[in-house]
C-alpha cells in the first residue's frame, strides 16, 4: 500500500491555488512568503517553492514590488477562445480536404484509451486537470498532421491556462469534459469529421461559458475583498 504524504509545499500549492481561485486573496496582495508561510502555518521554504509553481501556472504574476495574484483578462478571453477553435476545426478541415487522410490513429487512438481509463473512475475536482485538457487537444492536432498548429494552440494555451481552470472546480464538468473528449477523438478516429467538427465546437463553447463566469466570479469576489480592507 503506497503510504505517501504529499509534501508541504504541495499542500501549501494546493491551499494557496484554492485561495486565488477562490477570490479569497485582493488581486492587491503581495505575495510575501512570511505573510503566506504565518498563513498556512509552514516555513517559508514549502511557501517559496508552491509560488514558483503557481508563478509557472499563471495564478501569480510579478510586479515591480513582488508577486501578487494574477488578475484575469476576461476581455480578451472570447479572442483567445475563437483562435483554439479555429486551430483546432482548421485541423480537421485539412484532414477532411484530402482524400484518403485520417487522423493518425498510433498517435489519437491511445489518447481515447486514456480518457476512456479515466471515464471509468472520474478522478475528484482539481483546477490542476487543465494539462490533461491540453495534452487531449494538443494531441488531436498532432494526429492531424501539421506540426505547426500544436505550437500555435500551445501558446494560447500558456495565455488562457489560469482562466480555464475555473472549468475544473465542479464534478459535473470533470465528467462531461471526459464524455466530451471521448466522443470527439471516436468520431475523429472513425473519420466522422462532420460529427467530430460539431462535438468539438460545442466543447469548447461550453468551456468558455463556463471558465468566464467562474473568472468573473472570483474577480468579483477579490475586489470585494479589497473593499472591505479599505
Amino acid at each position: 500500500m503506497d503510504d505517501r504524504r504529499p509534501s508541504r509545499s504541495h499542500i501549501v500549492y494546493r491551499a494557496l491555488r484554492d485561495d486565488l481561485m477562490n477570490g479569497v486573496l485582493s488581486y492587491e496582495d503581495r505575495l510575501g512568503e512570511e505573510k503566506l508561510a504565518e498563513r498556512y502555518d509552514v516555513s517559508r521554504t514549502p511557501v517559496r517553492e508552491a509560488l514558483a509553481r503557481l508563478l509557472a501556472d499563471g495564478l501569480v504574476e510579478r510586479r515591480d514590488s513582488g508577486l501578487y495574484p494574477h488578475r484575469p483578462r476576461l476581455d480578451t478571453l472570447n479572442d483567445f477562445y475563437e483562435a483554439r477553435t479555429m486551430l483546432e476545426l482548421g485541423a480537421m478541415d485539412l484532414v477532411a480536404a484530402e482524400p484518403g487522410r485520417r487522423h493518425r490513429a498510433d498517435l489519437l487512438a491511445p489518447e481515447v484509451a486514456r480518457w476512456k481509463t479515466l471515464h471509468r473512475r472520474p478522478p475528484e475536482p482539481d483546477a490542476g486537470f487543465v494539462s490533461a485538457d491540453e495534452q487531449f487537444h494538443l494531441t488531436l492536432l498532432t494526429a492531424a498532421g501539421n506540426a505547426a498548429l500544436p505550437e500555435a494552440l500551445a501558446l494560447i494555451n500558456t495565455r488562457i491556462r489560469p482562466v480555464r481552470m475555473f472549468d475544473y472546480l465542479t464534478h459535473d464538468r470533470m465528467v462531461a469534459t471526459i464524455g466530451e473528449h471521448i466522443a470527439i477523438g471516436e468520431a475523429a478516429l472513425d473519420g466522422d469529421l462532420v460529427v467530430a467538427r460539431d462535438l468539438l465546437v460545442a466543447h469548447i463553447g461550453a468551456s468558455r461559458e463556463v471558465v468566464a463566469a467562474r473568472a468573473a466570479q472570483a474577480a468579483e469576489l477579490a475586489q470585494l475583498v479589497r473593499a472591505t480592507r479599505a
